[in-house]
């Protein structure tokens, strides 16, 4: 059980190193950027020196009780570039 844990822990912090590391989408076109969220399904994305989300193709890559909502990058071609969505929780409209 242990070693399943620092496993889980190696596995979380090598992610979030990942998504640091490499290219932003400030160095794609945004085609390349459509691209890979299109063929990953969901991949996390730095937009910029110290910013980055999780982005994905459509809300079978969300959570339980989340939704999907678009979203843009920019982009090195486009100052807008629409790549996919993010995902996030569902209001639940309560009657108030």
């Amino acid at each position: 059980m242990r070693a399943l844990l620092v496993a889980a822990g190696i596995a979380g912090f090598v992610t979030g190193a990942g998504a640091q590391s490499g290219s932003t989408t400030l160095a794609m076109t945004c085609a390349q950027a459509k691209g890979i969220v299109a063929s990953r399904g969901a991949v996390m994305l730095r937009t910029g020196p110290a910013t980055y989300d999780r982005y994905v193709r459509d809300g079978s890559f969300c959570a339980f009780q989340e939704t999907v909502r678009p979203a843009w990058v920019r982009t090195v071609d486009v100052a807008q570039c629409p790549v996919g969505g993010v995902c996030g929780s569902v209001e639940i409209d309560n009657g108030r």
